[in-house]
């Protein structure tokens, strides 16, 4: 890449006049992915079925408008904190620190202005492989320290790895991931009610009204949240178990098994035979079974987003972990780097759920 031409081709204009850009990467039978500038986001992710069919797996939006007018995070990177902070209140280094909030009184996925509608740059690119940064100043949506954030989404075979790293001059807290969206039956395929997941958890994070954790983790033993051997969504989200009822679905924390680089979850989709395995270094695993999609944005082939259209496998730490010394630290000082590894394993179904 030459410094000063464009990358990719255009997607539209920010109303400044900034100019988005979408890049491809990777090549059939494998994974493709096409990443905008704009929120470093998954826009496509067409792999191929046991049927030899290529389907986009991932929710996207239209084009820009939508994009900034959409509150669903759909398949943007998510800072500087992922998930909630409780009144958008914490404590860092003795000293109290109040960030934006926008969503029932608190924070959630960085504030009202995050990182999934900020104007990335594209700073390497090859045909499997594109980088994107973005520079986050002192004081951004409330939080302390000027941050550098790193995305590298790159294809291996029918992987496709993502990377987050960031660095900061002041202490700070951060926590990033990939808003993604799955429908393995293909985008605008109808829900995502028959496909089969399997989360490797013992224990889930109960919240209370706001999405908030109420304390401690829990086991999902007994309750709809036991996904420790795949079993249809639609099964859990028609339980009448109180968590599931509270949000109308499924967008809880699950406390996933082990550490370093493991396999978090398996999405499998029947009639595609396709399979998601995904793996991640993080502690935790949102599920999230895109509960308020309302049918308002739609994809550029028109497909309407809907109630439990997709579900987004967000790894992160835990929800309002700032608030939860007892829990992964989000803190990051100078000097330091944080990472996260997640990886998208695609494989076609021989019957087996994984």
């Amino acid at each position: 890449m030459t410094a000063g031409d464009p990358v990719g081709r255009s997607f539209g204009r920010l109303p400044d006049g900034r100019d988005v850009r979408v890049v491809t990467i990777g090549r059939a039978p494998g994974p493709v992915v096409e990443v905008l500038t704009l929120g470093a986001t998954v826009h496509r992710l067409e792999v191929t079925g046991r049927d030899g069919v290529r389907r986009n797996v991932v929710l996207g939006l239209a084009d820009v408008d939508q994009r900034l007018a959409s509150s669903s995070y759909i398949g943007g990177t998510i800072g500087r904190y992922a998930n909630r902070i409780a009144a958008g209140s914490f404590t860092l280094d003795g000293r109290e620190v109040q960030v934006l909030t926008h969503e029932r009184g608190n924070s959630l996925h960085g504030g009202p202005d995050g990182f999934d509608v900020r104007l990335w740059e594209v700073v390497e690119q090859g045909p499997d492989e594109v980088v994107l940064t973005l520079t986050s100043p002192d004081g951004d949506q409330g939080f302390p320290g000027a941050v550098t954030a790193r995305v590298d989404y790159r294809v291996v075979g029918d992987t496709v790895a993502v990377t987050m790293e960031a660095t900061t001059d002041a202490t700070t807290v951060v926590n990033l991931t990939n808003h993604a969206y799955f429908n393995l039956a293909g985008e605008g395929a109808g829900t995502i009610e028959d496909h089969l997941l399997r989360v490797e958890a013992d224990e889930f994070t109960p919240i209370g009204a706001t999405g908030i954790p109420l304390g401690a983790h829990a086991p999902v033993a007994g309750t709809a949240l036991d996904l420790r051997e795949a079993g249809e969504i639609g099964t859990a989200l028609s339980s009448r178990h109180p968590q599931v009822l509270l949000v109308g679905g499924i967008d809880h924390n699950f406390v996933v098994r082990g550490s370093g680089l493991r396999r978090a979850a398996v999405l499998t989709s029947p009639d595609a035979a396709t399979v998601l395995d995904l793996w991640s270094d993080q502690p935790g695993l949102q599920v999230y079974t895109g509960n308020a999609l309302d049918g308002t944005h739609h994809s550029a082939a028109g497909a309407r987003h809907h109630s439990r259209g997709g579900v987004a496998l967000e790894p992160q730490l835990f929800p309002d972990s700032p608030n939860r010394p007892e829990w992964p630290s989000a803190t990051l000082r100078p000097g330091e780097t944080y990472r996260s590894s997640i990886e998208w394993r695609f494989r076609t179904s021989d019957g087996a759920t994984g």
